[in-house]
């Protein structure tokens, strides 16, 4: 177990799992902001870790985003300064090199789904909610919210949310695909583990490269990015995971990935 600021992490075999810490609702300081940063470069340098598994310490609160005391005095400096601090942040998470597990465990508002939006992937469990209420305090989600979330839900159910400050429960956020699965309250985490094992049989390398060809979509016009598709292809064949994964299937065993 490694401590950062309000955040522990924990390696297991080919996952790491970051548990959120900051008690009662796991809100986000400019110290915890700098050091998810941290976390994500150190892991980013860590050949022997896959998969990253995010969670909120309980079972009430994956994260209540930011601690609304921050922008009591209207500080316009101190403004800019956790803005920035949460957009770093949560773009290294979106950027970061293997596959990260949200696992969405009680409340996650506004910067808390915010992180939640930040993974690759999302589970909730039953009793979770989420919303991003940013505009009902006049302000506005200033960590990806604006783009990540329509991109997931669409336009019509992002202005919901923001517009409209209308918080949706696991169910709901199953169904306009807002997150991937629903388990029962406690079994998340089990869940995020078993996907995690699934990554750990997949290349590490060729996983890093698809998910960057994946979220490139967002921005790049697919004339452009079925050039580099081609080109990423190509280019595993000089790594050692291309002809270790070959070789392996050919000779019916478990490839013995080396993340090279």
């Amino acid at each position: 177990m490694t401590d950062y600021t309000n955040l522990q992490l924990s390696i297991e075999g080919h996952t790491a799992t970051l548990t959120l810490n900051n008690p009662p609702a796991h809100t986000w300081t400019m110290d915890s902001l700098h050091a998810l940063k941290q976390l994500i470069t150190d892991l980013n340098t860590n050949d022997d870790v896959y998969a990253l598994i995010v969670h909120g310490d309980g079972e009430k609160f994956f994260s209540a985003g930011a601690d609304l005391n921050n922008f009591s005095d209207g500080d316009k400096g101190r403004a800019i300064s956790m803005a920035i601090a949460f957009g770093e942040a949560f773009e290294a998470l979106s950027a970061y090199r293997g596959v990260s597990i949200a696992v969405i465990n009680g409340y996650a508002m506004g910067g808390g789904l915010e992180c939640a939006l930040a993974c690759d992937i999302r589970i909730a469990e039953a009793h979770a909610q989420m919303a991003l209420p940013e505009t009902g305090v006049g302000l506005l989600p200033c960590a990806g919210g604006t783009q990540n979330l329509p991109w997931l839900v669409g336009e019509g159910w992002a202005k919901r949310m923001i517009l409209c400050g209308e918080r949706v429960d696991a169910d709901t956020a199953l169904r306009i695909g807002l997150v991937e699965e629903v388990t029962t309250k406690g079994e998340g985490l089990q869940a995020a583990q078993d996907l995690a094992k699934k990554v750990a049989k997949q290349s590490p390398v060729a996983v890093s490269y698809s998910k960057a060809l994946i979220q490139a979509a967002r921005d790049t016009p697919p004339a452009q990015n079925l050039i580099h598709e081609r080109e990423a292809f190509v280019k595993l064949f000089d790594t050692m995971d291309q002809r270790e994964g070959v070789q392996a299937f050919l000779e019916k065993r478990q490839p013995n990935w080396q993340n090279k």
